[in-house]
Order: structure tokens, then sequence, then C-alpha cells
């Protein structure tokens, strides 16, 4: 068994990108930046971005191109997928990227500078969720989790 399954919550580095194939799918590009916080061996706080290459397709890309904007703050998941080609002057190039298979904006209604300050994070309306899966009729409060239910 093996498993290929990305999830990512970052900040878009530029508005996203849409063009269509020569059969009229939508494939929308975009970055994410990710952030991690750490103290280094001197105890001083460093802060290290991480940037990843997003597709996203079809009507979800549609989506993307008129929701999201640079500074969006958004929740992705997705596989990882690794391309090679050899460019005009012969040498081997390889990119990674995230191809989307869901994603939800997060922070309120175009206040990406907000969310960015830390304001908190809140499922934006559900116009702008893309792929929820429809409420169960009577559906149970899920369990409580707590620390010693985690295996790791």
């Amino acid at each position: 068994m093996s498993v290929n399954r990305v999830i990512l919550v970052g900040h878009l580095g530029k508005d996203p990108e849409t063009r269509y194939t020569s059969s009229g799918q939508a494939v929308c590009n975009f970055s994410l930046a990710t952030d991690e916080t750490y103290k280094d061996r001197s105890g001083e706080r460093q802060k290290r971005t991480e940037w990843h290459r997003i597709v996203v397709w079809a009507k979800q890309a549609e989506i993307a191109q008129k929701y999201l904007h640079k500074g969006s703050l958004v929740y992705i998941e997705g596989s990882i997928r690794t391309s090679q080609w050899d460019d005009k002057q012969g040498q081997k190039r390889t990119t990674v990227e995230i191809v989307a298979s869901n994603f939800r904006m997060l922070g309120g209604r175009g206040d990406a500078s907000a969310a960015a300050a830390g304001a908190g994070v809140s499922a934006a309306s559900a116009d702008a969720d893309v792929q929820s899966p429809a409420p169960a009729a009577e559906e149970a409060p899920a369990p409580e989790v707590s620390d010693e239910d985690i295996p790791f």
C-alpha cells in the first residue's frame, strides 16, 4: 500500500493564472507559501518559508481564478506530482507540483491582510467551499479525541 497525500495551509504568493487545454478544460496555477518558525541553536526565533506550486483543474480551476488572489489564506488537499523534461539547451529540468483535489478558502471575505496578521481562521461562506461533502441528514457528533488517542 502507498499514499500520496498532501495537506497545506498557506497564503497565495501571486494571483492565480488560468489557461485552457485544447479540449477546453481549465487549469489554474498559483504559488502557495507555508511558514515554519523554530528556534536555532542560539535560541533565536527563526522563520522559514517554503514555496509550493499548486495546480487546480476543471471547475475548481475556474472557482480558484474567480475567488483567490494574492495573499489569500487557503487550505489545500492534493497529491505530489514530479515532472521531468529537457529544456531548449538540453538540460534536464524537474518540477514538483501539488495537484489539488480539494481546496477551501479560509479567513474572512477578501480579508487576506487580517488572516495574514493572525486574526483567526474561519471557514469562508459555503459557496467558497470546494468539494465539501453534503451533510448527512442525521449526523452524530464526533467523539472527542484526547492526546492518549493519538498513536504517535
